[in-house]
């Protein structure tokens, strides 16, 4: 995340030894380069037993698929009448600049506090945050007018979640090495949790809502945490000298999580419940975000190092292929159209963004923003409610 640390990378054949069984390093620049997330939707599966779900959680609507509420176009009604915008900010400039994506221009640019690394939709929807991490604040933007509102204290929010059952948001506050509960809607702190770990940044939360796994960047390290209880449960450091363990998402089924790591060039993989030793896929240079393509069977991959996005194919466990962006680039955080059919991503160190063709991987648009552009936000998205960082919706 941060741009002064040195990177140092895992070659991809040692990566191919140590996940053979995942056959998912044979070449995949030989398949073609149209994504699935533009065909028919999969044949359901029949439906396991209903989930135990965090108490005051949302039922889970179908325990095969944790982003069933996320198809394309799926607007919750509090969001269907929101102008569609793509809100960057731009960490070094300490502004935000609004994309109209219907014409891909700059329309709007909002200064905002110091330092902003991510703009977060919160859980009811309503307001998109804006982490102002050295400037120690989060200020409030209404998705409906595009209007910010005044600044709310709170001390460094390098990043932004909420728990399942809407009563808390949870900080990353990275250095201070703490995890800090607060009020969903006040931000008053509930409680402050000191982590063993360095540079917590990014997190997503089990089927059950129960726990949630959390990327330690700066130490290499995961965190598993119990909701419920706000208290770490689990603690283990990456098998790779110098990981960087950057965003993380869970499967559709929720039985794994991936974990993009930009030191080790792809992603660890691990099962959230028994939070075992993760096993390793090589996908590119700087494997950085991480996004589910809206009928759940891809994940997006951005490849900050090389300019490139590995999709991944979670029925068939592998790799299918790769995208590069012309003249190269730094596609970092972003997001999925609401129909699905464009990939947005910031390009961290070109003040650019990125609109990719999610059917082709074709480069659509790469427009001008501010300094440093990072945790972009594509607004509104489907989904009921939100779980935080650039948009994790249920």
């Amino acid at each position: 995340m941060r741009p002064t640390l040195p990177v140092r990378a895992l070659t991809a054949g040692a990566a191919c030894l140590a996940l053979a069984a995942l056959s998912a390093c044979d070449g995949s620049t030989h398949h073609a380069d149209e994504a699935l997330g533009s065909k028919a939707a999969a044949v359901p599966q029949p439906k396991r037993q209903a989930v135990d779900g965090l108490p005051g959680m949302p039922p889970v609507l179908d325990p095969s698929d944790v982003y069933a509420a996320d198809r394309p176009n799926k607007l919750s009604p509090v969001v269907k009448d929101f102008p569609s915008r793509i809100y960057v900010p731009n960490t070094n400039s300490n502004t935000v600049s609004v994309i109209d994506p219907a014409t891909y221009r700059v329309v709007e640019t909002i200064r905002v506090g110091r330092q902003p690394q991510h703009v977060v939709p919160s859980w009811d929807l309503k307001t998109l945050w804006v982490n102002n991490d050295l400037g120690n604040s989060l200020t409030p933007i209404d998705p409906r007018t595009g209007e910010a509102g005044e600044p709310v204290d709170v001390h460094d929010p390098y990043n932004l979640y909420f728990t399942p059952d809407g009563k808390y948001a949870v900080v990353m506050a990275s250095a201070d090495h703490q995890l800090v509960f607060r009020d969903a809607h006040t931000m008053k702190t509930v409680k402050a949790l000191p982590v063993g770990c360095a540079g917590v940044n990014h997190a997503d939360f089990s089927l059950d809502g129960r726990y949630f796994i959390v990327s330690c960047e700066f130490s290499g390290e995961l965190l598993k945490v119990d909701t419920a209880r706000m208290e770490v449960v689990g603690h283990q450091k990456l098998p790779l000298r110098g990981a960087m363990p950057q965003d993380v998402k869970m499967s559709p089924d929720g039985k794994r999580f991936y974990v993009a790591d930009m030191v080790a060039n792809g992603l660890w993989i691990l099962d959230g419940a028994t939070f075992g030793k993760p096993e390793f896929l090589h996908t590119g240079k700087g494997a950085h975000g991480l996004y589910v393509s809206r009928d759940s069977r891809e994940m997006y991959i951005s490849n900050r190092g090389e300019g490139t996005v590995s999709i991944f194919d979670f029925t068939r466990n592998k790799l299918t292929k790769k995208w590069r962006l012309p003249h190269g680039g730094s596609p970092d955080m972003g997001g999925v159209s609401a129909d699905g059919k464009v990939l947005w991503l910031s390009g961290r160190y070109n003040s650019e963004v990125y609109a990719i063709d999610t059917r082709t991987g074709r480069q659509i648009a790469r427009i001008k923003v501010g300094k440093g552009p990072h945790g972009l936000a594509v607004y509104p998205q489907p989904g009921r409610y939100s779980l935080g960082h650039t948009g994790i919706f249920r």
